[in-house]
């Protein structure tokens, strides 16, 4: 159970660390150190990137349509949001361990599989369109039912999530992602 001004407030925080990383580190790298793959089947930061913008793609609209659905029905936020078993699970099987390492491996759905080479400069920017828009949602979900309304995932419209396992969800898998991409960009031997 979470009271909801800290769960969004602890989203947001993150979801600002995400931006910071993007713009203020990610920005002022060549784009080859974004595309450079650090073993033979690895993914570049760049695919890293095309693979959250791809979840980006569905989930952004999704969750902003769960929002105005919430103030549509009059809705009131609730002072805590408890998860429902499955998106504490889908959470749970995303979320990086605090050391960074992942619980567990997965295998990317096919129709979130990023491009061999997507550019790099775009996937960037992209990204931080996303992570800007995703603030913008976490701040209009203030005002929102977190545990009412009800967001369909990628894989199937039959399987839908409350508006704040959503949420919780696609942050941590943003979390898990960037930290394969930076892990990419440390292991790319300089000059590559």
């Amino acid at each position: 159970m979470y009271r909801t001004t800290d769960l969004l407030e602890n989203l947001h925080r993150q979801t600002e660390t995400f931006l910071q990383k993007a713009v203020g580190e990610w920005q002022m790298l060549p784009p080859e150190a974004l595309a450079a793959q650090p073993a033979p089947g690895s993914w570049s930061a760049a695919q890293c990137l095309e693979h959250l913008n791809i979840y980006g793609r569905h989930y952004l609209p999704e969750m902003e349509k769960a929002i105005r659905q919430s103030k549509r029905t009059g809705a009131r936020p609730q002072a805590s949001f408890r998860p429902g078993w499955l998106g504490a699970y889908f959470t749970r099987i995303m979320q990086p361990e605090a050391d960074g390492h992942l619980k567990t491996k997965m295998k990317a759905p096919a129709n979130a599989v990023p491009s061999p080479q997507p550019d790099p400069r775009a996937m960037l920017a992209e990204f931080i369109d996303q992570q800007e828009t995703l603030l913008r949602l976490l701040d209009q979900a203030a005002s929102a039912d977190l545990g009412q309304v009800r967001v369909p995932i990628s894989l199937t419209p039959w399987i839908r999530l409350k508006l704040g396992d959503t949420f919780l969800f696609f942050t941590a898998h943003i979390q898990r992602h960037l930290l394969q991409a930076e892990r990419a960009i440390r292991l790319v031997p300089v000059g590559a």
